[in-house]
């Protein structure tokens, strides 16, 4: 278990009077059973590295475990990670920073910016790496994660942090105590009026603000009780889902990538998102430049209310064309829907039973011959990445794709039809199983769209 903190620039070496450790001493204790060090690997008055490394027993580690007497719990990562177990161990070597109190001289530099990069690692976490960027970026960081090599499986689960920004020594250490069991989710403590005290303090001045305040508060708290009582506590917020940032990021990713597609588009007067919902991606479209008609279509009339809301809030934007809203289904035909530059499907066929969707898309390539047809779908090989097994993202699919499986079922689609296909992949790509959402796109030979 280690931090290393590097801080760059002049005046470097004010750190270790912030840090209150001598750089000419190895500062050693224990800790609870651990060994807390911290020595400076590199100090310079331009470049100053401070080393934080714990040294667990790992028979202490789980001596008061409920699994005292099953074998197995003496198989785990907690000797190696970065965890709550590593911040509650130096809280005490890094106490008069995280709590501003040096000597008098010192005082002006506790409110420096500091050129400064941190490294952790590796962390143990649920959260992908999306979310955990999302927990540093809007605080000042540029994220790097890195996955380590494994001789033993596919993936490798272990990733090390890199932290890049400028911060005052202060806040940075205060946001990482926070943050990394965050990221953890494991409490080798009881949870108290203690652990409040704490999120409240180290948080002040960052955590008001975070778009993931109320991930972070259920995180760290746990429990409503708990949370509830926090000075950070919004009821409003409470709600919100652990795994809602990163699924908006997802959904934002979609519509950009369509977007960007149909903006390139030299033919894009007329336009139908079938299947549009709640008319998300439908009001984006409306602030395209050269577009003269959009369709979007929906058999959900709640859904359809929803949307109908969504363009009366758009109307008053500048350049907003609104969409027109239509009843519809994709088993029907609807001769509205002939002959249109652009057709849509973002995210609707996995609703569909797959003995359907043959039928479907001779209606929509056959009858309705639209220009460009862009279809968007979930990846099933990056559920992995999710650490999903048989379970689908969402109750209501009725079935998701592997790469392979998509392209050959689109292949099937468009042979009898005058069309070509090309294929991109939506969200962060994982060197083996791709990205999140597949997007194939059916473009009809002889139409000049591109």
């Amino acid at each position: 278990m280690q931090l290393l903190l590097t801080v760059m620039g002049t005046n470097a070496e004010v750190v270790s009077h912030l840090l209150a450790k001598n750089p000419n001493n190895l500062y050693e204790r224990g800790e609870k059973g651990l060994t807390v060090r911290l020595v400076y690997p590199k100090f310079s008055s331009e470049e100053v590295q401070v080393l934080i490394y714990v040294k667990p027993d790992p028979i202490e580690l789980v001596k008061n475990s409920p699994d005292l007497y099953d074998i197995t719990h003496y198989i785990n990562d907690r000797e190696f990670a970065a965890s709550s177990i590593f911040v509650s161990s130096i809280r005490k070597a890094l106490g008069t920073a995280l709590n501003g109190k040096p000597k008098e001289e010192f005082n002006a530099w506790v409110g420096h910016l500091f050129e400064m990069e941190l490294s952790f690692g590796p962390i143990a976490t649920d959260l992908r790496d999306q979310e955990i960027e999302a927990l540093f970026m809007p605080i000042g960081y540029q994220v790097e994660i890195e996955r380590s090599q494994s001789f033993i499986r596919e993936k490798s689960s272990a990733r090390f942090v890199k932290l890049k920004g400028n911060q005052t020594v202060q806040m940075a250490l205060r946001h990482v105590s926070i943050l990394i069991p965050v990221m953890d989710n494991y409490k080798h403590y009881f949870i108290d009026e203690r652990e409040i005290e704490k999120l409240d303090r180290y948080g002040e001045g960052w955590l008001e603000s975070h778009p993931l305040k109320a991930m972070i508060l259920k995180r760290s708290l746990r429990f409503q009780n708990m949370i509830s009582q926090s000075k950070f506590y919004e009821k409003e917020t409470n709600s919100v889902k652990i795994d809602e940032p990163s699924k908006i990021r997802l959904n934002d990713l979609r519509y950009e990538a369509i977007i960007n597609y149909v903006k390139a588009l030299a033919k894009k007067e007329s336009i139908v998102d079938l299947g549009a919902g709640e008319g998300k991606l439908s009001v984006q479209l409306g602030f395209l430049d050269g577009i003269k008609e959009i369709i979007s279509v929906e058999p959900s009339n709640k859904a359809r209310l929803r949307a109908l809301d969504r363009f009366e809030l758009a109307k008053g934007k500048h350049g907003f064309l609104e969409p027109i809203s239509v009843t519809g289904s994709l088993f029907y035909f609807d001769d509205r829907l002939r002959n249109k530059d652009v057709m849509i499907l973002c995210e609707v066929i996995e609703h569909i039973n797959e003995p359907r969707l043959p039928k479907i898309f001779e209606t929509i390539l056959k009858d309705y011959r639209p220009g460009v047809l862009i279809v968007t779908t979930p990846n099933q090989e990056y559920n992995a990445v999710y650490e999903m097994k048989e379970e689908m993202r969402h109750a209501d699919h009725r079935f998701e794709w592997t790469r392979k499986e998509f392209k050959r079922n689109c292949e099937n689609w468009s042979s009898p039809f005058p069309y070509q296909l090309s294929y991109q992949g939506i969200g962060e790509e994982h060197p083996i199983y791709g990205h999140p959402t597949q997007m194939a796109i059916f473009t009809r030979k002889g139409d000049s769209h591109s």
